[in-house]
């Protein structure tokens, strides 16, 4: 490819504006005049409120409203707050207890909305807040991964959420007692904080009977069959739009109580109401993800080939079921349950639990990082356990390239894959041959040295199906509308290229409009790394259409059969004709002779398949013993993203996945103590990956075109996160097994890892 030809890296254009601020995110464009709410939030974890009076916070300076449940209910809005359920295993509904968007007779953990006051100023809302009288009769807070304690929900017995399989278990068992080998590992995954950089917010307002609600979220159209359906509205009724966000990373994809209520607010007062959280406001209210602890179960043959794999999960969906939270750690988890390995024989076992904390939901990755960990720490540990290096017991059950398109136990088609090339390449990238030298100079220096390997595969998520428009404009430019909302990953950048490339038109001429329920028809927002896959094919749909029909109507202007008009991905083209139109050129002569049918073009399609991204990470660390500081001193990445639009752009992706997976290996710890209350809501408490901590990211591709969409492509938003946590995680059980320490969990925090060394230093005494 030459260096101006297509997929190539190109900068961002949107990064202009967001590094000069010029961004336009929810709380620079909130109405002028709006009033400002503020949430008035439980102090206790699980309770009955006995008292709920806002009596004097209604009389105090500045103050327009003051909204609780009563008030909803009284006016014949519905409180619920609605959430997708599974399947138990006996094919019963799981739990699906009410969550009323602000409390009513119970709280159920700290930060839960019980009242939203309403004024002039934030600082009034604040001082009215502290005059409502609030009083709550303690339950026992339930905080711990394990079923029992007091019951939060009348519904759900023991606080079980659900109980879900999938897979042959009498197989499965049967594989189990025929095993010559058979290899367990308990493995926890700790709870995160997803600390978007822009914390949520949102403004709503009403134009006579019309709503328009703008939040930061990662799409329209979710939130806007919410609201039509809280307060009874059509669809003409409702407008919601996205503006800039800033970062979202899942937590931002589903509906939360405040944009339920704030609609409400701005219909009693007749003026625009804004809300934007505080960070420690997020940390108590922003859904968490991860929390769950797996027990796993390999079995071999005499050949150390799998027979067959087994997991039992205890996940934790905090107080209430949150939109996807069910679905995470069942339904997702087993889209990529047996890795890219060849295993088909396997059964999947997981119960929900209901605990006193925020609800958890979908964090980057949103249930295959989860997977992949567990599946390759037990890798990992298996090799070891069994004494085969772990990574030629990878290599000897990776699925043959012969195989694909290989029908996983699962249920999912993986369409192309060649792990053990992208392994071996990375292998040789991260330079594994010279591992042992530099473990012996981190010896010498009184340091502990370890590598560690994830190979990981991720099954691309959402709606399959996407729509675009592509609109010539009047002065001269053209506008793409797509149904996918960029939180940051560089869609702006992305779509307009695209289109430039298929179309020969500039890119600085094209316009990306997202995030507006009025102005495109519907989408299916961005999650699951779906974007790039979904808009581009069906903006290539669009295309094509347009092709067709400007080489027909060109055919007339060139005084041709429209068969002879050809486009060279620039120019429109036919042999004896001088004329040579560009798409724009074309657009304008369409204006002028009338043809407004030619100035719009829509489309709708549905890719066939998903695809399956791919790929190895290689992490090194080095432990001081003395303070239990882990470093990590390499990182090495090759991934399978098939065909790319923009490297740059991917590698971005990837190195701010591995951030936030790093982060979650070495620092990122929330806390609750036994009555409910976060310990760690603030930055001061709760550790966040900084520069210092992540070396510099060696990123290289390996592309294994996808046949699931003509352009070949695989998401990559998600991939990073995916990777990073095995890899730190098996760094370190690398760095610490040769001390005797056989089994690690994350966080490895300074305190944990030099507890570990020397509770281990002790009992060797």
């Amino acid at each position: 490819m030459d260096k101006f030809g297509k997929s190539q890296s190109v900068k961002r254009t949107e990064d202009v504006r967001f590094l000069t601020g010029g961004g336009r995110y929810v709380d620079d464009i909130a109405p002028e005049g709006a009033l400002h709410a503020f949430v008035f939030r439980s102090t206790a974890a699980h309770g009955v409120i006995r008292t709920l009076d806002v009596s004097e916070a209604r009389e105090a300076d500045g103050v327009a409203l003051v909204l609780t449940a009563a008030d909803f209910e009284e006016a014949g809005i519905s409180l619920h707050v609605t959430a997708t359920i599974i399947k138990n295993r006996d094919g019963t509904s799981a739990a699906a207890p009410m969550r009323p968007f602000l409390a009513k007779d119970k709280v159920r953990f700290v930060g839960e909305a019980v009242a939203v006051v309403v004024a002039e100023t934030l600082e009034q809302a604040k001082d009215a807040a502290e005059l409502i009288e609030f009083d709550v009769d303690d339950l026992p807070a339930h905080v711990d991964l394990a079923f029992g304690g007091a019951p939060i929900h009348d519904d759900a017995p023991d606080n079980r959420v659900y109980d879900w399989g999938l897979g042959d278990e009498a197989a499965v068992n049967a594989a189990f007692e025929a095993a010559a080998h058979r290899v367990k590992l308990e493995i926890e995954d700790n709870r995160v904080i997803v600390n978007s950089m822009e914390a949520r917010g949102a403004y709503a307002e009403w134009d006579g009977d019309k709503l328009h609600l703008c939040f930061n979220g990662q799409g329209v159209w979710g939130m806007k069959d919410r609201l039509m359906a809280t307060y009874g509205l059509t669809g003409e009724q409702v407008r919601v739009t996205n503006p800039d966000v800033g970062g979202g990373f899942g937590m931002k994809g589903m509906p939360y109580p405040e944009y339920y209520f704030l609609p409400e607010a701005a219909r009693r007062t007749g003026r625009p109401v804004r809300w934007m959280s505080d960070r420690t406001e997020a940390m108590l209210t922003d859904n968490a993800g991860r929390d769950l602890v797996s027990t796993t179960e390999l079995a071999f043959d005499e050949d150390y080939r799998i027979t067959a794999y087994r997991v039992d999960s205890v996940s934790n969906l905090g107080a209430y079921v949150s939109n996807f939270g069910q679905l995470i750690q069942s339904n997702l988890f087993a889209r990529v349950l047996c890795g890219t390995y060849d295993i088909q024989t396997s059964y999947l076992h997981v119960e929900g639990l209901f605990t006193n904390t925020t609800p958890v939901d979908a964090y980057r990755g949103a249930g295959r990082p989860e997977a992949i960990y567990v599946l390759e720490r037990s890798m990992e540990n298996a090799g070891r356990v069994l004494g085969i290096d772990p990574w030629e017991l990878r290599r000897r059950n990776f699925i043959a390239p012969e195989k694909f398109p290989y029908k996983a136990a699962t249920g999912e088609t993986y369409d192309v894959g060649e792990f053990n090339r992208v392994l071996s390449a990375c292998e040789i990238h991260a330079d594994r041959a010279g591992f042992e030298a530099r473990r012996a100079q981190s010896a010498k220096a009184g340091k502990l040295r370890g590598m560690g390997l994830c190979y990981y595969i991720e099954s691309i998520l959402g709606d399959p199906s996407e729509n675009v428009e592509v609109a010539f404009n009047d002065d001269g430019t053209a506008s793409i509308y797509v149904g996918t909302q960029s939180n940051g990953q560089g869609h702006e950048t992305v779509f307009a290229k695209f289109l430039s490339d298929q179309t020969g038109i500039p890119a600085d001429k094209i316009e990306v409009v997202q995030g507006d329920s009025d102005r495109i028809a519907w989408g299916g927002g961005t999650g699951g790394s779906r974007s790039v896959t979904v808009q581009n094919n069906v903006t290539l749909q669009a295309v094509g259409t347009m092709i067709s029909a400007y080489s027909e109507f060109l055919a007339g202007e060139m005084g041709v059969d429209p068969a002879a008009v050809s486009f060279d991905d620039e120019r429109f083209r036919a042999e004896g004709s001088n004329l040579t139109p560009t798409f724009l050129d074309a657009a304008e002569m369409a204006r002028s002779a009338g043809r407004t049918d030619l100035l719009s073009f829509k489309e709708s399609a549905k890719l066939p398949a998903r695809s399956y991204p791919n790929g190895a990470h290689i992490a090194e660390v080095e432990i001081d013993p003395d303070t239990g500081t882990v470093e990590v001193v390499g990182y090495t990445v090759t991934d399978d993203f098939g065909n790319l639009i923009n490297p740059m752009l991917a590698e971005g992706q990837v190195h701010g996945g591995v951030a936030q997976g790093v982060g979650q290996a070495l620092m990122e710890h929330t806390v609750y103590d036994a009555d409910g209350q976060l310990l760690t809501a603030t930055f001061m408490d709760y550790g966040m990956p900084r520069a210092d901590d992540l070396p510099m990211i060696a990123f290289y591709t390996e592309a294994v075109p996808s046949t699931a969409n003509p352009m070949g492509m695989k998401g990559c938003g998600e991939a990073g996160t995916v990777g990073a946590m095995a890899a730190v995680a098996n760094a370190v059980l690398d760095a610490v097994w040769d001390e005797g320490i056989h089994k690690v969990d994350m966080p490895f925090t300074p305190l944990r890892v030099w507890s570990m060394l020397n509770e281990r230093s002790i009992a060797a005494e």
